[in-house]
C-alpha cells in the first residue's frame, strides 16, 4: 500500500481491495486475496472477531458441532469433535485463522462512508474511516448480517417500569429485575434465552411466531450432520424457490449443549415456559397477541416432517449406517392461550426482544441498498461495479451464513473479483 498527496496536504493511501469487517467472512476473504497476490487491506471497527467478543451473552454456544468448524487451511483439532464451541472458543479459533493467514487487518478503524469516486473510465472508491481515506478499486463488504437487533415499532408503548433488553443487551438472568420476563420471538436466541430464564426460577413467557423445529440429534448423528450429508445446505441461490423467503427465514431451534438435548417448543412448555402467540402490538399497557398458535405448531411440525424425509430418502439410496428412521411427536399445543397481557400490574418485569437482527449499511454512500436496508446482490456480486458481499444468509449457498460454510462463498466471491480486476485493468 502507497501513500500519496493530495492538495489539501493530507495523506490519501491506496490499495486495489477494502475488506470491510475482521470475521471469519472477512478473514476468508483475505486468504483468498492473499493466494491471488491481490493487494489489500482489511478494516476492523473493534477487535478481530469483535462481534463474537462483544455481542454475545454468556452461555451462548455455536449451534454447530465442532468438527464442522472449518475455515480455509484449518480445521477443530481439540477433544470433543462432537461438541460446541463457546464463545471464548470461536474467539480463539478465528483470531488464530487470522495470525496465520497474516490477514492485513486495521482493528478500532470505524469506516465512516463508501462512495464512488470520480476517475473517468475505471470504477473506483473512497473509504473513509476516523483514520484517513483509503482509495480502492473493489470493495468486499464483510460487515456480517446482524449489526443491529430489530425491535417492532411498538416497542416504544411499552409501559416504563418494564425493563426492555434485545440480544446484544442480554448477557445473563441476574441483570434482569425479578419477575416474569416475556421473551419475544421464538428462533435459536428466543428459545434458548427463554430455556435460560427459565431454568433461573423466573417466570418465563414466551411469544411465538414462525419457527423452524429441528431435533439435536436425528438417528443418532447431529441433525447438522444430516443437512450436510444430504446436501441440503448445497443448495444454491439459484435453485431455491423463493430466495426472498429463504434468506428471511429464522434461525432452527438448536441449542449447543454438552448434552447434546433437544430444544423445542414442548421442551419449553415442559420448563414451564408459557407459550403464546406473535406479539401483534402494545396498546393502552397491554400486549396483545395473535391467535393460529396452533397454525404456526402444526407448520413447523409439518416442514420438520418433510426434512426428516429427505434425510430418510438420502440414507435409503446410499446404505447410510444409521439408526432406524424416527418421527417425533406434534408439538404440544397450550390448551387456551391468552391473547393478552397486562404489563401494567407487575407480572411482567422485562421484555427481551428476540425478533431478529439487520444489517446496519448506513455508511454505504452508494445506491446498492434497497428500501428494506438490504444489500442488492446475485451472489455475492453487488449492484455496483467491485463491489462484493459475504457473510449474509443464502448468498451463495443455504450454508453461507455459518462458519464452515464461508470458504467456498469466499473462494467463488474473490474469484469473481479478480476477473473484474483483470477485465479492468488500468490502462
Amino acid at each position: 500500500m502507497t501513500g500519496i498527496r493530495h492538495k489539501g496536504g493530507r495523506a490519501i493511501e491506496r490499495t486495489t481491495v477494502v475488506v470491510i469487517g475482521a470475521g471469519h467472512a472477512g478473514l476468508a476473504a483475505s486468504h483468498f486475496l492473499r493466494e491471488r497476490s491481490i493487494d489489500h487491506v482489511v478494516l476492523e471497527r473493534g477487535e478481530v472477531a469483535n462481534s463474537w467478543r462483544r455481542e454475545r451473552w454468556d452461555s451462548l454456544r455455536l449451534l454447530t458441532p465442532n468438527w464442522q468448524s472449518r475455515l480455509p487451511g484449518q480445521r477443530y483439532e481439540g477433544q470433543d469433535p462432537d461438541g460446541y464451541m463457546t464463545m471464548g472458543e470461536v474467539t480463539a479459533f478465528i483470531e488464530r485463522f487470522a495470525k496465520v493467514s497474516g490477514a492485513p487487518v486495521r482493528t478500532g478503524t470505524n469506516v465512516l462512508s463508501v462512495r464512488r469516486a470520480d476517475t473517468g473510465n475505471h470504477a473506483e472508491y473512497r473509504v473513509t474511516t476516523d483514520h484517513g481515506e483509503i482509495r480502492c478499486r473493489a470493495v468486499v463488504i464483510a460487515s456480517g448480517a446482524c449489526n443491529r437487533p430489530t425491535v417492532p415499532p411498538f416497542a416504544q408503548a411499552v409501559p416504563a417500569a418494564v425493563e426492555q433488553l434485545t440480544p446484544f443487551d442480554y448477557r445473563g438472568p441476574a441483570q434482569l429485575p425479578d419477575g416474569g420476563v416475556l421473551v419475544v420471538g421464538a428462533s435459536a436466541t428466543g428459545v434458548q434465552l427463554a430455556a435460560e430464564l427459565a431454568r433461573s426460577g423466573r417466570p418465563v413467557t414466551l411469544s411465538v411466531g414462525e419457527h423452524v423445529r429441528l431435533p439435536r440429534l436425528y438417528r443418532g448423528r447431529d441433525v447438522l450432520w444430516w443437512m450436510d450429508a444430504s446436501g441440503v445446505w448445497d443448495q444454491r441461490y439459484d435453485e431455491v424457490d423463493d430466495l426472498e423467503r429463504a434468506r428471511r427465514l429464522p434461525s432452527p431451534q438448536l441449542v449447543g449443549t454438552p448434552e447434546r438435548h433437544t430444544l423445542d417448543l414442548g421442551t419449553l412448555a415442559a420448563l414451564g415456559v408459557e407459550l403464546v402467540g406473535r406479539l401483534a402490538a402494545v396498546r393502552d399497557g397491554e400486549a396483545l397477541f395473535s391467535g393460529g398458535l396452533r397454525n404456526l405448531f402444526a407448520l413447523a411440525d409439518l416442514k420438520l416432517e418433510r426434512l426428516l424425509d429427505t434425510f430418510d430418502e438420502w440414507a435409503r439410496a446410499r446404505g447410510a449406517e444409521v439408526g432406524p428412521p424416527e418421527r417425533f411427536a406434534p408439538t404440544p399445543e397450550p390448551s387456551s392461550p391468552r391473547l393478552r397481557l397486562d404489563l401494567r400490574g407487575g407480572e411482567i418485569r422485562a421484555i427481551v426482544w428476540a425478533t431478529g437482527f439487520r444489517p446496519d449499511y448506513g455508511w454505504l454512500d452508494v445506491p446498492v441498498v434497497d428500501a428494506k436496508g438490504r444489500l442488492r446482490h446475485e451472489g455475492g456480486v453487488v449492484d455496483g461495479p467491485g463491489l462484493y458481499a459475504l457473510g449474509l444468509p443464502v448468498l451463495l449457498r443455504r450454508r453461507s451464513t455459518f462458519i464452515h460454510g464461508i470458504e467456498d462463498d469466499a473462494r467463488e466471491v474473490t474469484g469473481h473479483l479478480a476477473g473484474y480486476l483483470a477485465a479492468n485493468r488500468r490502462s
